[in-house]
């Protein structure tokens, strides 16, 4: 590349290597810069010198001085010149890149360049530099191969061209050598970014799991609160009655003047006889109620405010909590709400409410003769149907339990934080959690229905709306305000309508007697009611649809093979599960199955929220299908257990989920705690 003409631009080159040749056509050599140089450090010190000719001659002849210096027509040409060159050219006309770099370092001070932290990284800053400034040849790069064509092809000219061709080869190869470096460097860079990256997500892990904690003792504190609100709600209404009581008997005492003239006056007292036998001894219970048919007094319930949201920040499949809340199978369990009250049975003839919140059994319900077989929690209250052929309701409100700002996750849940002073744990017991006291549970029954005569196997209760299968082939729904059954459905009477409806020969209608050979199946396996339609699940494999209004079966549904063990449906779809190793998907607009689902063993309970179906197959986790993702997977303790170590997990018998929150019982009398 050209030099630019001196006498145009005067380049910063010519700045510094111009010799005294010509003074007037030539650049401002180096000695006459000394000499400007020495001019101006002289008028700067007779300009700061202290003033002995009052008439300031000494400023003048400085300054004429300097003007005479500025009015060279080789300084001024310097100085445009500096104006139009930048100083990157400035730089690079003059200073090699080695001395470039040896510049940058030594103007460092010692202490400094003694205090430079140690980095694992193997190139330096200019290294790093360099490699990410855009190659030239980066075309020449993607076409290696037609490159190397073209180095073979010139095989035959390198023998006489030699040290030519010897040359370019070198610088060839200095090239691809730089090149090669420049790779290296670059992928140290990358790997450097990526440690980076994982420090700040390990940081900002460590940073989440302080939020959570802090969310969790925010959730427990409004569970506090509204544990409170509910024992002043209850006080005020007992205090309420008080007032009532105390009112009515001040209007049934006499007053003074009416007891003098009750005294004075014989025949009104006789004639009163009558009215005071009417007001106050219908107050009191009739002969033919005893004190065990007498319902105790409901204590007011309130809904939740809010509804717990934990859960949903941890990963799908991390367990909170294990409870071994039963030495015997799990027979049945239900809770109300994420981290509230969850109440289990067993084959050892228990029944126990948990505290979610704070793992810890909160009491026993005591009343059932045989093990229970259905739970159902709804708003405060439990309904438990029992081999002993009753239904029983349950106020746990009304429970003598406080609960503590303890054990808010399991020690061996996936939410453990590591051992850590920075870092705040949960809140876990070294010790065990302590029994609940005895009697805690006293004041929660409420009443006992009675009329089936056999076991009941299912059951469903939402607001005033409580329906019962039983083994007895029959379904009966109850009137809650007077504790009697109102309404009984014949299975049987119904399978048996249909098939004289539809014809003997007709396939589809089968008589449920045939399925009773399975000794492990329920009569009535699931059912479930929305509005005046119930829907309920036999052992002959059929799904009814019936009209509670007319006690008629409106729809069967067809297609299980085996007797039905739960199900579920909402608006559109009805899901099942049962025993022939399948879930299915019916369309209740059409009556036609949706969708099919085969698992390897049999379908002991299903359950479904807005977006996940889950159930117990026959194995040590549970079977988990994503409506959205349209995803099978895996949710539960494992082969690998989650008790004891060395101990494997147990076979998951029941399931339930709500919101994601998952809990499963299994055959060893232990509850898992999920999120699904």
């Amino acid at each position: 590349m050209a030099r630019p003409d001196s006498r145009d631009s005067g380049g910063p080159s010519d700045f510094f290597r111009a010799g005294p040749a010509d003074d007037e056509s030539a650049l401002i050599s180096t000695r006459g810069l000394e000499a400007f140089g020495r001019k101006v450090t002289t008028t700067a010190s007779h300009m700061m010198a202290p003033l002995t000719d009052s008439s300031g001659g000494h400023y003048q002849t400085a300054m004429a001085d300097l003007h005479k210096q500025l009015r060279q027509p080789s300084l001024q040409r310097s100085v445009f010149s500096f104006a139009k060159t930048s100083p990157t050219d400035m730089v690079r006309s003059s200073l090699s890149r080695t001395e470039i770099q040896n510049r940058a370092l030594t103007h460092l001070s010692d202490e400094l360049l003694a205090n430079i932290p140690e980095d694992e990284n193997s190139y330096s800053l200019f290294q790093g530099f360099q490699a990410t400034i855009p190659e030239v040849s980066e075309k020449k790069h993607k076409h290696r191969v037609s490159r190397g064509r073209k180095l073979i092809d010139d095989n035959a000219s390198e023998a006489s061209d030699g040290p030519a061709s010897m040359h370019k080869l070198k610088k060839e190869r200095h090239s691809l050598n730089h090149r090669f470096e420049m790779l290296g460097v670059r992928k140290n860079m990358a790997s450097c970014e990526i440690r980076e990256i994982d420090n700040k997500i390990a940081n900002l892990t460590s940073m989440r799991r302080i939020v959570l904690d802090r969310l969790a003792g925010l959730e427990q504190d409004e569970a506090l609160l509204e544990h409170d609100i509910l024992d002043v709600e209850n006080r005020i209404e007992d205090a309420q009655e008080q007032l009532d009581i105390a009112g009515e008997q001040e209007q049934m005492t006499p007053t003074k003047s009416e007891a003098d003239d009750q005294e004075g006056n014989p025949d009104r007292l006789e004639a009163d006889s009558s009215f005071m036998s009417q007001s106050i001894y219908e107050k009191l219970p009739s002969a033919d109620s005893t004190p065990s048919k007498a319902k105790p007094k409901r204590h007011k319930t309130i809904r939740r405010k809010s509804m717990p949201i934990l859960h949903e920040h941890f990963e799908p499949g991390s367990k909170i909590r294990e409870l071994q809340a039963h030495d015997d199978h799990i027979t049945a369990l239900d809770f109300d709400v994420p981290f509230g009250t969850m109440v289990t049975a067993a084959l050892d003839d228990t029944v126990r409410v948990w505290d979610l919140n704070a793992g810890r059994c909160m009491g026993f319900l005591e009343g059932h003769t045989a093990s229970v077989r259905a739970i159902q929690v709804e708003d405060n209250i439990a309904a438990t149907g029992s081999m002993d052929a009753t239904v029983r309701l349950w106020d746990l409100s009304r429970a003598q339990y406080e609960p503590q700002l303890d054990n808010r996750i399991n020690k061996d849940s996936d939410f453990d934080v590591e051992d850590d002073e920075d870092e705040p744990a949960f809140d876990i017991p070294a010790a065990a959690p302590p029994a609940p006291p005895a009697g805690s549970m006293a004041d929660c029954p409420l009443f006992t229905l009675e009329a089936h005569v056999d076991e009941v196997t299912a059951l469903y209760f939402k607001g005033d709306t409580l329906i019962s299968g039983s083994a007895d082939k029959t379904l009966r729904q109850w009137d809650l305000e007077k504790g009697r059954c109102v309404q009984t459905l014949d299975v049987m009477w119904a399978a048996a309508q249909a098939s004289a409806t539809m014809g003997s020969s007709e396939g589809t209608w089968r008589q449920t007697g045939g399925r009773t050979s399975d000794e492990k199946a329920d009569f009535v396996g699931a059912l479930q009611v929305f509005d005046a339609a119930l829907a309920c699940g036999t052992a002959d494999g059929m799904v009814r649809l019936w009209d509670l209004r007319s006690g008629q079966v409106h729809r069967s549904l067809v297609g299980h093979t085996g007797p039905v063990t739960s199900l579920q449906f909402d608006d559109v779809h009805l899901v099942t599960g049962s025993l022939d190793r399948s879930i299915r998907i019916w369309d209740l607009r059409t009556g036609s199955i949706f969708d099919a689902y085969a698992y390897d063993h049999p379908i002991t309970s299903m359950m479904f929220d807005s977006r996940r179906i889950v159930s117990a197959a026959g194995e040590d986790v549970v079977k988990v299908y994503d409506k959205v993702d349209g995803r099978h997977w895996d949710c539960g303790a494992g082969p690998t257990g989650a008790g004891e170590a060395g101990k494997a997990a147990s076979i998951v018998e029941r399931v339930r989920i709500k919101d994601g929150y998952l809990t499963e019982g299994r055959k060893d009398g232990v509850v898992g705690i999920w999120t699904c």
